[in-house]
């Protein structure tokens, strides 16, 4: 099956984009990359006979791939035409998934008054350290308050 994933992969490569890289990854799957679009394309065994799984996603900036944002079972005796747009679809969603969200309407924009928000660390809690220092200076202060006072009284 490994064969014929590979097989499969590079017709499939040579119909979606014009620069690209076909590889087997450690699972056994096959991977397409292209870089000039920053998306990849996996294909690999599903489990069941005779189906295969399409899987996308992101290239990020330093070259390593990130997991996929979409998947599907596609069946293998399926042509590459059919393939081709599995893989289309899968693209797009991983590209909608990607883009940043839209702004919203000027004339929709919530205002409000007061104060402006400040910055701070609400809701931030002392970590165990900073109790533990506090607890030391607080011991120390207490211990020389008491030397103090027991031996001013002699």
């Amino acid at each position: 099956m490994t064969a014929q994933l590979r097989e499969t992969a590079t017709q499939l490569a040579d119909m979606l984009w014009r620069q690209h890289t076909v590889y087997r990854d450690r699972a056994g799957g096959v991977v397409i990359r292209g870089e000039h679009v920053q998306r990849w394309i996996s294909l690999a065994p599903s489990g069941r006979k005779d189906e295969i799984l399409l899987r996308a996603g992101r290239i990020l900036d330093g070259g390593t791939t990130a997991p996929a944002r979409s998947e599907t079972v596609v069946p293998l005796r399926a042509g590459t035409g059919e393939l081709a747009t599995a893989c289309r679809r899968l693209l797009a969603e991983t590209a909608a998934d990607a883009a940043p969200p839209a702004p919203a309407a000027p004339g929709r924009a919530k205002r409000r008054s007061g104060k402006p928000k400040r910055p701070g660390r609400k809701g931030k809690r002392m970590s165990l350290a900073s109790w533990t220092v506090l607890a030391c200076v607080v011991g120390v202060v207490a211990l020389y308050v008491y030397g103090t006072a027991t031996t001013g009284t002699r």
